[in-house]
């Protein structure tokens, strides 16, 4: 048994991961004791947090419904009070790949974490989700209520969180789920869509705009540690029960306003040309690197833009994070 510092208790998949690290982080500071989940990679300061008496890590695999009920027995007799929360930030987060590994990682293992929940009384489950969830098109400031479901997403990794939030909400009690719907993360750290970003500007001399807005529709950017505390906050408050909400940053950010703010920051001596071409030779260069990044099963696309990555970059993801506005305000200090 450990030697508990806090009766709130908190399981985090994926905790090796970008979200999922800067969740764990969140929750320590805030007082809580925190079981990590890894799956590979895992950062030095989340070692020094388990050396400290602030975090147990853990491995198992989020695929099998064996593997992740015994997690879940240990946290709890570890612990010696049941989980206040699940927080499962681990999935295939990708613009290509196999259809299988995103229903397996994405959906399948929804459906197993459900049960377990409602098994062992767990007191709220929380499902890290997407804005892509509303798909790739032009909105114009629409809040929650007013946005619906892409219910013919190409793209796997839209189309399974779709049916994974679907699950969740056939399946759970109001009181017992919450979802968080992420638009774009970036952070210093970010191994993902910020370093991606990074490396193509670095490989190239302009910046490339494709269709109509000629770089000025909406890119909704989030921060990672606005997006813990919302987590938290999903977590911790009555409020969130049974609610899925945006989670982005207030400020209009342009497509090329991102571009030149990553620029700014990792190389203001560079100084780039802007290009606007035609949409249709964006699709065409989309396709091609799509469907050489299926067909060779890669985890992220050789170059960019993939074909998904081309929609989101040119349509004006303009939509309302009021919800979650809201409810960190019940969480800031006053």
């Amino acid at each position: 048994m450990i030697g508990r510092r806090s009766d709130k208790v908190v399981l985090v998949t994926g905790a090796g991961g970008f979200i999922g690290s800067h969740a764990v982080l969140e929750f320590v500071k805030r007082g809580w004791y925190v079981y990590a989940l890894t799956h590979q990679h895992i950062p030095d300061w989340l070692d020094g947090l388990e050396r400290k008496g602030n975090v147990s890590l853990l491995s198992g695999d989020i695929c099998s419904y064996d593997s992740m009920h015994e997690v879940v027995v240990k946290c709890m007799t570890d612990a010696n009070v049941p989980l206040t929360a699940i927080v499962h930030c681990a999935g295939r987060a990708s613009d290509v790949g196999r259809e299988v590994h995103f229903r397996k990682t994405n959906y399948e293992s929804i459906q197993h974490l459900v049960k377990i929940c409602l098994e062992n009384e767990v007191g709220k489950f929380v499902f890290i989700s997407t804005t892509d969830v509303y798909g790739m098109r032009d909105f114009s400031g629409e809040g929650e209520s007013e946005l619906a479901f892409d219910d013919k997403a190409k793209n796997f990794y839209p189309k399974y969180k779709i049916l994974a939030e679907k699950w969740i909400e056939l399946h759970m009690p109001k009181d017992k789920y919450c979802i968080v719907r992420p638009a774009a993360v970036w952070g210093d750290d970010d191994p993902t869509l910020t370093k991606r970003t990074v490396d193509f500007l670095r490989k190239s001399p302009i910046i490339l705009h494709f269709g109509k807005w000629k770089g000025k529709n909406r890119w909704p950017l989030v921060h990672v540690d606005y997006l813990a505390r919302a987590i938290f906050a999903a977590v911790s408050l009555c409020q969130a029960n049974g609610q899925a909400f945006n989670v982005l940053e207030s400020e209009n950010v342009s497509i090329d306003g991102y571009y030149r703010m990553i620029a700014k920051r990792y190389m203001p001596e560079k100084h780039f040309r802007t290009i606007y071409l035609p949409m249709w030779v964006g699709i065409l260069c989309g396709w091609i690197i799509s469907t050489m990044s299926n067909i060779l099963d890669l985890k992220k696309p050789f170059t960019d833009p993939s074909l998904y990555a081309l929609y989101s970059i040119s349509s004006n993801l303009d939509f309302s994070n009021a919800k979650c506005e809201e409810l960190i305000k019940y969480i800031e200090p006053r």
